[in-house]
């Protein structure tokens, strides 16, 4: 399957990665990337440039918060982790998730 170009994936990226880590916990960022690409069977490409002013902005928004700590690879990493106002969030999120790809639905069925 062909990889979406991210302007198909603005304005879902903070959906993606709230759940991410409301799914697996505390995570760095490259573990992010490879969880939503491995979750789509990589049909959707998160670019650093895309990921890390969201994570920055997201944290900043007091959705999710930041500590460092050693990777796998015992290397120097910020790893991220939902708080209750990213829960809150996610849920809203979710809706208009919902809420838009049903409506999309309903326009592409229509006869």
């Amino acid at each position: 399957m062909a990889k979406h170009s991210n302007d198909r994936l603005q304005g879902t990226l903070d959906l993606l990665i709230l759940k991410s880590l409301a799914s697996r916990g505390t995570m760095h960022g490259y573990g992010i990337t490879l969880h939503i690409e491995t979750i789509a069977r990589d049909a959707l490409r998160i670019e650093e440039g895309s990921l890390y002013p969201a994570l920055h902005r997201m944290a900043q928004e007091g959705w999710i918060r930041a500590k460092w700590g050693a990777s796998e690879n015992n290397r120097r990493a910020r790893f991220y982790s939902i708080t209750p106002a990213g829960l809150k969030q996610l849920a809203e999120e979710e809706k208009r998730w919902s809420d838009l790809t049903q409506a999309v639905a309903r326009v592409l069925q229509f006869a």
